[in-house]
């Protein structure tokens, strides 16, 4: 056995090892990238004075940029949620588009919202409105659902500042402008095709009625007009931080190094400052403004750090994971083999993410598994990192069924059987995937 067939061996039973660990003993996400990392590593032959050198560096190395975007974008997002931003989002767009055209306000209300916010907030956040609107129609009530989820689910996984291709663009070194422009052009249409197009198509086919024991939980949750932020502040406070990072990539593409106007928007549009200054408006703009108290705010902010924290882990270990392939030589040999059998990128990096995503149902575990496996590979290729980045977040988002919440999320609050969850939110999410990976290859030949 040659030492590159060899070392194709250690990173296939690492991610089995990955899988069975999580799958079938029920570690933790987290615990379980460090052993297999460490795993991994002793297996590919490294030193073991170098190992823990190693784990050190990928931690931390992923983690300086990471902890700060994703704990700003989780407190960002949170004001959002509790001053009732999304809702006000939501409803402005239905009486722009009118009721029949409501399920293309639906998408485009859950991409807008699933930048800052996480998907299971934002669709709770706005399944009144689903509910309300199937009422009032008599349309099956997945006719405005598909729709807000297909929007949701493209952007939490296609767009930053949402943790997945934040962290994954961090392993792959992608520059994060390009990643939000990539991911927006190729989302487009792919929530267009996930959303209202297979919404009606499957409406038709599976008739769902507001279940009786949801309309008892939410009937008081649909807050009145009065009490709501105003639309233009929220898609302001949206877009900023969007615009601050894109100028940024626009800047450092076009302008000459020594340009000021490029040294401005290189600090005002890097992910951090771009974030803290959308995170202090919202603070101020949804929180003081409104009347509420610094104690207020405080306890808001905090309690977003609490989820944040263990994505925030989850997404260091990833860069463990990376690291240790790096140091051992192992993503070396890998992309020399990779380089020479022609393999597309685009496609070798969407089937890693997705094997791992049917297997075990996580996302971010789907992405971080990828990610590490692809960055050492990277100089081998010669396209742009971000367009991998999206191709992960595609494969990571395939045939979503019992093994991931979201399945369980949207099977409980539209009150349908596990077949008819698999027949309209499992399909919706494979056509996700499906059309996301095959826009990234055709988009990438042109741009």
């Amino acid at each position: 056995m040659t030492n590159a067939t060899y070392l194709t061996l250690v990173v296939i039973v690492g991610v089995l090892a990955l899988l069975f660990l999580v799958m079938k003993l029920k570690v933790q996400a987290f615990v379980t990238l460090l052993i297999v990392s460490m795993g991994v590593a002793l297996a590919a032959g490294m030193p073991l004075d170098k190992i823990m050198g190693s784990i050190q560096n990928g931690m931390g190395g992923t983690l300086g940029f990471i902890a700060v975007v994703v704990g700003l974008g989780a407190m960002f997002g949170q004001m959002l949620e509790v001053s009732g931003g999304a809702e006000r989002l939501a409803r402005t767009l239905i009486k722009w588009f009118g009721k029949e055209r409501a399920s293309w306000a639906l998408m485009i209300a859950g991409f807008i919202i699933s930048i800052p916010v996480f998907f299971d907030v934002g669709f709770i956040i706005l399944v009144p409105i689903v509910y309300s609107l199937a009422k009032e129609t008599k349309k099956s009530l997945l006719f405005y659902g598909i729709p807000l989820l297909a929007g949701l689910a493209v952007t939490h996984t296609f767009v930053p500042p949402t943790p997945g291709p934040v962290a994954v663009a961090q392993l792959l070194n992608a520059d994060i402008g390009k990643v939000i422009f990539y991911g927006l052009i190729a989302g487009i249409p792919t929530a267009i095709i996930a959303g209202p197009v297979f919404g009606k198509y499957i409406s038709d086919k599976i008739y769902v009625k507001v279940p009786e024991y949801i309309l008892k939980e939410t009937e008081n949750e649909i807050r009145e007009d009065k009490d709501l932020p105003s639309f233009g502040f929220i898609l302001f406070t949206i877009l900023l931080p969007i615009v601050l990072i894109l100028l940024n990539t626009w800047s450092s593409a076009f302008l000459p190094k020594e340009s000021s106007t490029r040294i401005l928007f290189g600090f005002i549009g890097h992910p951090f400052a771009a974030l803290l200054l959308a995170t202090l408006v919202a603070f101020i703009g949804l929180g003081t403004y409104r009347g509420m108290s610094k104690e207020k705010i405080n306890e808001i902010a905090t309690s977003a750090l609490a989820p944040a924290g263990l994505i925030i882990l989850v997404t260091g270990a990833g860069g463990v994971f990376k690291q240790v392939l790096i140091d051992s030589g192992v993503g070396k040999l890998l992309a020399e083999s990779v380089a020479q059998s022609n393999v597309s990128p685009i496609f070798l990096a969407f089937l890693i993410a997705a094997v791992v995503r049917v297997a075990q149902g996580s996302a971010t575990v789907a992405m971080m598994t990828a990610g590490g496996i692809m960055a050492p590979m990277m100089t081998s290729f010669n396209i742009d990192p971000a367009w991998i980045v999206i191709s992960i977040a595609a494969g990571a988002t395939i045939l979503s069924h019992v093994n991931d919440s979201g399945f369980w999320l949207v099977n409980r609050y539209f009150g349908i059987s596990e077949k008819d969850t698999l027949k309209s939110w499992t399909m919706m999410e494979t056509i996700i995937a499906v059309v996301g990976v095959l826009c990234v290859f055709i988009f990438s030949l042109f741009i």
